[in-house]
């Protein structure tokens, strides 16, 4: 078996593990997660104080599971995600807090799990400082807030800034203190994030909105966040952020907020896309090769309902052919890869605003194997039902080991919560 060069996939241990193997323990498509990378991913980061796992970005068990054992905490964005983190260890308090909700609203379901819990909240609007004080007053809360702008590798992806509907608006911060003065909430915490995948410039930035919103706040703070947003390379053009840069910006304004607060403050940083991303993998097999006038098309039997983020964003994702036989190839050839779905949008190859593109891959045949990258973050746990397809069985390779984490979700699974009225 023969497989195109990848920088990414080359350097994970999967790479030593003959995909046929993974494909033949569970059928495609399927995604597999390499833990040592999640690991090395946690370990760039002990910098600072507190890793905190944006568990949106794979909320699987076992993924939540390595980031226990590893020593990062998570944050929570529903009651679900609470769930999940009680389900794998995660205990409801401590110092840090093992789990942090953070939303712009309280459900109902989310608040009274957080009222019963006594989980520590990130509030990021007014109306969920009132509606927490009503019920627990004397609580301590962090507030996320906005610090007018924002940035990310798409739009969709920005989270600061007018349009964003995250966060509590920098100029509306004095207002909000004087809410959790009046239900005696004390706020411990301030968090920031502007965005997914932004860079250096633009995470710098946030670091001087931080620093002026705590000493609006004052010495009740002990953590300031710094959010999430790390970037990592989807393409080879593309870098890495400086992380001993990133965290010395941090360190000195946390120095300064210490030399004026009087007492030391805690320095946490919540990544999601960057500790799994890079471990997660999609693994198709390409079902049909056809030509459309000029346009020559991959068609494989993962689709959009499997990893979305290239008809969400235009996003790109390295792509590396695996071949079921060692018969040589003829070279390269521009194709465009699409899925099995009943839906023109249903292709992994397009830009931002759904234009189609194509990409230059070795030369397959029916049955090869397609593996599409750097997709463990916002991969299966985005993954739907659209079209009646079942969610992928996820696999995690650890210390040379295939283990199953997820089964692939059978028809009676799917439709187990439907009825038919008499």
């Amino acid at each position: 078996m023969s497989a195109a060069s990848s920088h990414h996939l080359l350097r994970n241990q999967i790479a030593d593990i003959p995909i046929s193997q993974l494909a033949a323990k569970v059928n495609t498509p399927f995604y597999v997660y390499d833990e040592q990378k999640i690991i090395e991913r946690i370990n760039d980061l002990k910098a600072f104080d507190v890793v905190r796992y944006a568990q949106k970005a794979c909320s699987n068990l076992a993924i939540l599971d390595i980031c226990r054992r590893n020593g990062a905490v998570v944050d929570a964005v529903s009651t679900g995600e609470i769930l999940r983190a009680e389900a794998v260890g995660f205990s409801a308090s401590g110092d840090p807090s093992p789990i942090v909700y953070t939303a712009d609203i309280f459900d109902l379901s989310s608040l009274e799990l957080v009222l019963d819990r006594g989980i520590h909240t990130n509030c990021g609007s007014p109306d969920m400082l009132t509606q927490l004080g009503q019920k627990a007053p004397g609580r301590s809360i962090t507030l996320r807030i906005n610090p007018g702008f924002g940035h990310g590798h798409n739009q969709k992806t920005n989270t600061g800034g007018s349009q964003s509907k995250h966060g509590i608006w920098h100029s509306e911060l004095t207002d909000c203190l004087r809410i959790a003065e009046k239900y005696n909430l004390r706020v411990t915490g301030l968090h920031m994030h502007i965005g997914s995948g932004t860079d250096l410039e633009h995470l710098a930035q946030v670091v001087t909105a931080m620093e002026q919103a705590a000493r609006e706040v004052g010495s009740s703070l002990d953590t300031i966040s710094a959010g999430g947003g790390l970037p990592i390379p989807y393409q080879t053009e593309e870098s890495y952020v400086d992380l001993e840069a990133y965290f010395q910006l941090w360190d000195a304004a946390r120095k300064r907020l210490e030399s004026q607060f009087g007492h030391s403050l805690r320095l946490e940083i919540e990544p999601g896309r960057y500790l799994v991303a890079e471990a997660g993998f999609l693994v198709a097999e390409i079902r049909a090769i056809k030509k459309m006038d000029k346009n020559w098309f991959y068609l494989v039997d993962a689709g959009f309902n499997d990893l979305a983020r290239p008809i969400l964003y235009g996003s790109h994702h390295p792509m590396t052919i695996y071949r079921r036989s060692a018969e040589k190839t003829n070279g390269l050839r521009e194709v465009i890869v699409g899925g099995p779905l009943c839906e023109s949008g249903d292709i992994f190859t397009q830009k931002e605003g759904g234009f189609v593109c194509t990409r230059s891959l070795p030369e397959a045949q029916l049955g090869d194997l397609l593996i599409i990258e750097c997709a463990g973050a916002y991969g299966a746990v985005m993954g739907s039902n659209y079209n009646s397809k079942p969610l992928a069985a996820e696999l995690l390779v650890r210390d040379g080991q295939v283990f199953t984490i997820r089964e692939r979700q059978t028809f009676a699974q799917m439709t187990a919560a439907e009825h038919i009225p008499d």
